[in-house]
């Protein structure tokens, strides 16, 4: 089953728990809040290199950092954010 990740993620937004931008996505990695990271195809090497250290999977946006933070209806880029509960949605389903 094909999950349109733009669609999971507005809709994990509206109905669960998400932590938007990169220092609140390794804290949520660090204390095992987070599910489920999605990281823009731009995110810089290190912050990859952080993520990935954490043993959750980790799904590659298919845009720069200024089109996820557009996906997530915010104004801003956003590198990397964290699912910490779906709510209503696919997303956990996304790989």
């Amino acid at each position: 089953m094909k999950v349109d990740i733009e669609k999971a993620l507005r809709r994990a937004l509206k109905t669960g728990k998400v932590y938007l931008g990169s220092k609140r996505t390794i804290k949520a990695l660090k204390s095992g809040e987070a599910k489920l990271v999605v990281m823009a195809s731009n995110c810089p090497k290190e912050l990859k290199q952080e993520i990935e250290k954490y043993d959750k999977p980790v799904v590659m946006f298919n845009g720069t950092n200024m089109e996820l933070g557009a996906a997530c209806g915010k104004p801003f880029s956003v590198a990397a954010l964290a699912i910490v509960d779906a709510g209503e949605s696919e997303i956990l389903n996304v790989q």
